[in-house]
């Protein structure tokens, strides 16, 4: 017996959402609001609302725009978007703390250049 890809999209995005933080997914499903209306009203990808759905916010673009996107998630699902950025900058600083201090050194320095590489020495 074979499934249909839609049967097996379904199904692996039901187990996404079993994963969702502070019960976003079901609230939105009891809102009856899916995530392709939320993707059509805001322009932000699926794969974006279900990054914020299961709280993995580094699937998303960065910066201001996380933060946009938050915001955008939260109007649509009538949500309070306080709460949800509050959970966001509480997982980003646990985030940030959690990395050994050599790693964010590393990281921080990482795309810059030595003097001799930019002058030929």
């Amino acid at each position: 017996m074979s499934r249909s890809p839609e049967g097996a999209c379904r199904k692996g995005r039901e187990m996404k959402e079993s994963k969702s933080v502070l019960g976003l997914t079901t609230i939105r499903r009891n809102r009856g609001i899916s995530l392709e209306q939320i993707a059509d009203s805001t322009k932000i990808s699926i794969r974006a609302l279900e990054a914020i759905e299961q709280g993995d916010f580094r699937k998303l673009p960065g910066g201001i725009y996380n933060t946009n996107y938050i915001k955008q998630y939260a109007r649509a699902i009538d949500y309070d978007e306080s709460t949800l950025l509050a959970y966001y900058h509480h997982e980003m600083a646990r985030a940030t703390n959690s990395t050994p201090t050599g790693a964010k050194t590393a990281l921080m320095y990482s795309g810059l250049r030595s003097v001799s590489a930019l002058f030929g020495l």
